[in-house]
């Protein structure tokens, strides 16, 4: 949305390339013993280096250094930091060493650069981009009632990175007392509110619309605060959903130049990830047997699309053949030593890469249910048979954003949050928004997250 700020990944992108050049420069200049180098010993330096710019870049991104709230947590940004820094280090010496193709080895050069680069780029993400990348936020007053609208005021005025600054928040549950909309239109014009972020489908808001009509001239815009809600927090609260949300904006039609590339991806990645998972597969039989002597496989039924069972199979984790069967409480089976670390490392979610490939479920998309969850869920949660439109996925859009996740039982209020962030991903489902996710899924994975 154009309310929000857009130009902050551009300007951390820029910058993190200016400081990753600058870092090379200024290590081949300390190798030299402080002596400026040659245009001809930077280019040498410069072009191999240039590949690995764009790697770390890539690899900035599945860290997520390219979200807002990771400028926001600037006690957690040196962590961050320090890890992709690491992991940068270990392609360096892949590229350098291991597959050498230029010539070249730089190893103290190396150790240089990567101690600048780590004191540049945090000191440019702590505070260099809060002083140049930064500007006047614009004003707006936001219009609604409930938790989803205090929410988005404390986030968006807590967040310089948004661009935007509610000035105050208006109850529609006031929108019948005499005055009270003067007096709001009167604020607007004092205080130079540019932007006003209105419920559109509250039930109270129509009597408000004639009041704020005249602002239109005034070169006021009116954004719909659906829309802001859901750019802030990248999901759709389901408190402010009503029947006419699902029909303007879900439907099961999908291109099919989407389903082609969907399809493609699924072929190439679960079958490059399937044979590469094959090396793991003597050790996990190896584990499971010395552990208790049990099945290596389990299958479980799981709801697919359009509500049909789909049969997913997993290394076995529990100290019996658990089948996922559950009905209004825990299963009673526990977990293996060897099934905690297959769970941990999400190795036991492996040979679901086969089920990808035969087309039961995807990479990406929803995560299948157990089907006496979903009837509990479908009784518990309004529109939430909504998120079997979709074929379930391996992994989704909840998976690398909620922090909360249900575990293996009923969790309603959990399944809430989580159907919030699948209604954003049908909504607004394409191929880069699943090359995204993708991506963003190998991070989950190491931080053990997401499950």
């Amino acid at each position: 949305m154009k309310t929000l700020n857009r130009r902050e990944p551009v300007i951390l992108l820029l910058g993190d390339l200016f400081f990753f050049v600058l870092s090379l420069w200024l290590a081949l200049f300390v190798r030299a013993g402080f002596d400026a180098p040659s245009k001809a010993l930077f280019f040498t330096h410069f072009k191999p280096f240039s590949l690995l710019f764009l790697v770390w870049i890539v690899v900035f991104y599945i860290a997520g250094l390219y979200e807002k709230h990771t400028v926001l947590l600037r006690s957690r940004l040196p962590i961050i930091i320090a890890n992709t820094q690491f992991a940068n280090a270990a392609l360096a010496v892949i590229f350098f060493y291991i597959v050498p193709l230029f010539g070249i080895t730089p190893k103290t050069i190396l150790f240089i650069y990567l101690v600048l680069s780590f004191v540049f780029i945090s000191l440019w993400r702590m505070y260099g981009y809060f002083l140049v990348g930064q500007k006047k936020p614009e004003k707006a007053i936001i219009i609604g009632s409930g938790a989803e609208m205090r929410e988005l005021y404390e986030e968006v005025n807590h967040n310089p990175l948004f661009g935007l600054e509610f000035v105050t928040s208006v109850d529609l549950d006031r929108a019948d007392e005499a005055g009270f909309w003067d007096e709001i239109v009167s604020r607007i014009y004092a205080e130079n509110v540019s932007i006003v972020a209105i419920d559109l489908m509250h039930a109270r808001v129509e009597p408000v619309l004639p009041h704020l009509y005249n602002l239109i001239f005034s070169r006021v815009t009116f954004v719909d605060m659906h829309k802001i809600y859901e750019d802030v927090f990248k999901r759709v609260p389901l408190s402010l959903v009503r029947y006419n949300w699902f029909l303007e904006n879900i439907s099961v039609r999908t291109t099919g130049a989407y389903d082609a590339l969907k399809r493609l991806m699924d072929i190439v990645l679960a079958g490059i990830g399937g044979l590469a998972s094959l090396v793991f597969y003597p050790f996990v039989i190896l584990a499971i047997k010395l552990d208790d002597g049990g099945p290596i496989f389990i299958s479980q039924a799981r709801v697919g699309r359009h509500n049909k069972i789909v049969k997913i199979h997993k290394f076995r984790t529990m100290s019996g053949n658990d089948s996922g069967y559950y009905e209004g409480g825990a299963t009673q089976l526990a977990v293996t030593r060897a099934g905690a670390f297959l769970r941990n490392s999400r190795i036991d979610e492996l040979p679901q890469l086969w089920n990808v490939l035969r087309g039961d479920i995807s990479l990406i998309g929803p995560r299948p249910e157990l089907p006496a969850l979903v009837s509990l869920y479908e009784k518990e949660i309004p529109y939430y048979k909504v998120r079997h439109i979709l074929k379930p996925g391996l992994s989704g859009w909840a998976q690398i954003y909620q922090e909360n996740h249900p575990h293996h039982g009923e969790a309603v209020l959990e399944t809430k949050e989580k159907l919030s962030y699948d209604l954003y991903y049908i909504k607004n489902h394409s191929f880069l928004l699943d090359v995204k996710i993708v991506l963003r899924t190998i991070r989950t994975v190491f931080s053990r997250a997401g499950r």
